[in-house]
């Protein structure tokens, strides 16, 4: 039997098992998988039912959990039920080292003057991003969820926030050029 374990905090266990239950439940129900929560270390293993045959489900339960495990609410993990989305993560201290000051200087540079950055970055790559204790998390299609992790990268490595967007805005017009000429006949 296949199964994944994820672990995510204890503030965050409220918002997987929703009212009632209702969040666990619509997770197993959809994906057709199992997940036990234990409460006390915030271990939540998940598995396939008996007869599933979708193999994906099980990933994509996954980063479900993941993606409200690092802050997202229920509503904006759920994209992830469609084949289309993705979730991404960024773990600060691989970029950053141990120093908590420099997590904390870099969340700021990625959130911005009330939320700003954090927003343009979302806009211009049709993603939802959550910056959440030691991680930056992203939730989008494949190529939107690559742009605003390399977007994210680049702020990480202290590059202008005016260079980040200028990137974005190019790789837009670019797939936007790209679309056109695949509608050429």
């Amino acid at each position: 039997m296949s199964e994944e374990f994820v672990k995510i905090p204890q503030d965050r266990l409220g918002v997987l098992i929703g009212k009632e239950g209702e969040v666990k439940r619509h997770i197993e129900k959809r994906l057709s998988v199992k997940l036990e929560i234990d409460s006390e270390e915030g271990l939540v293993r998940i598995f396939q039912k008996d007869g599933a045959e979708e193999p994906l489900n099980l990933w994509k339960a996954r980063d479900i959990v993941r993606a409200i495990g690092r802050g997202f609410p229920f509503e904006k993990a759920s994209k992830i039920f469609s084949d289309v989305f993705i979730f991404e993560m960024i773990y600060l201290p691989d970029y950053l080292g141990k120093s908590s000051k420099a997590w904390e200087r870099q969340r700021g540079r990625i959130i911005g003057k009330d939320g700003n950055t954090r927003k343009t970055i979302e806009d211009l790559t049709n993603t939802d991003i959550c910056v959440y204790g030691k991680t930056v998390s992203v939730i989008g299609d494949y190529d939107g969820a690559a742009d605003a992790k390399e977007a994210l990268e680049m702020i990480l490595e202290g590059k202008p926030h005016s260079i980040v967007y200028k990137y974005l805005e190019k790789r837009k017009k670019d797939k936007v050029r790209d679309i056109g000429d695949n509608l050429d006949f």
